[in-house]
């Protein structure tokens, strides 16, 4: 199951009459289209060159090159390594452990292969540019946008996080352009998460999503979208490895964001760490 695939059988019935009869061919026959030319791939699915191409841009490619290059890396991989495994009743221990395992290094693998360096470069950009940073999530996005937070607090980043629909709405509406919401969203179609985007850029905020691979609703109200493997779709996983894929993201954020601007950050991180030592009791207190 890969995370390409697996976006166009997502995204099959919005698609257009030609662009499915392309779809279709790439589902079928990927190995033979990452050898086609747009011209060769254009005719052997019944469809247009300005099709494929808008095909490709729909999917956040730059450009037909970009998305034969994603593809044939993810079709490079073994099969034995392809499949996400769900719970099954009375499973060993010893089974679990290693499907779990497996689960999350998968996703982990498909997620790096569809981060953008550029659209990484500019969130770590935008986010340390900014004077105010909304994070907006709702259940298990919700606590990766509270990780998030907790990361841009140890750094001095003047952060906010809402899960509540209104509140996110109302923060939203008071954002500038000098500021940065950020949406999480697996599906990418959590409308109240969608909404506070969407109030954001109508503020002037630069709007960033973190979401599944594919033509989703909240990626559409981003300037910057980042993506996560869009491969888990079992019913009983629990949301296990689409939550390690958006914490992959977050720390990857994190530490370009750190990384980049050292001498700045450190000295706060270092200074939040013993802090929190000190009040906690978890220092030694200097005698009064």
């Amino acid at each position: 199951m890969m995370s390409i695939l697996n976006a166009i059988r997502d995204q099959w019935n919005d698609l257009h009459p030609k662009e499915r009869e392309l779809a279709g061919f790439l589902l079928e026959q990927p190995q033979q289209a990452v050898q086609m030319t747009i011209s060769e791939l254009a005719q052997r699915s019944g469809s247009s060159t300005a099709t494929v191409s808008r095909f490709c841009r729909s999917f956040h490619f730059q450009n037909f090159a970009d998305f034969k290059m994603r593809l044939a890396a993810e079709l490079a991989q073994q099969p034995a390594q392809m499949q996400y495994q769900d719970i099954v009743a009375g499973n060993p221990l010893q089974e679990i452990v290693s499907a779990i395992t497996a689960n999350h290094l998968r996703s982990l693998t498909d997620t790096t292969r569809l981060l953008d360096l550029q659209q990484l470069r500019a969130a770590i950009s935008a986010l340390h540019s900014a004077n105010r940073i909304d994070l907006y999530g709702a259940g298990t996005s919700g606590m990766i946008a509270q990780d998030f937070f907790h990361k841009l607090i140890r750094i001095g980043k003047a952060a906010n996080v809402y899960s509540d629909p209104h509140m996110q709405i109302t923060s939203a509406s008071s954002l500038t352009e000098r500021d940065v919401a950020v949406g999480i969203s697996y599906s990418g179609e959590t409308l109240e998460t969608i909404n506070a985007l969407r109030c954001a850029t109508e503020q002037g905020a630069t709007a960033i999503s973190i979401t599944k691979f594919g033509n989703t609703a909240l990626a559409g109200h981003a300037s910057i979208r980042l993506f996560t493997s869009s491969a888990e779709a079992g019913m009983r996983r629990g949301d296990m490895a689409s939550r390690m894929a958006q914490l992959h993201v977050v720390d990857i954020l994190f530490t370009g964001l750190v990384s980049e601007h050292f001498d700045e950050y450190v000295p706060r991180l270092e200074n939040s760490f013993h802090m929190v030592r000190r009040y906690t009791g978890k220092e030694e207190r200097e005698p009064s």
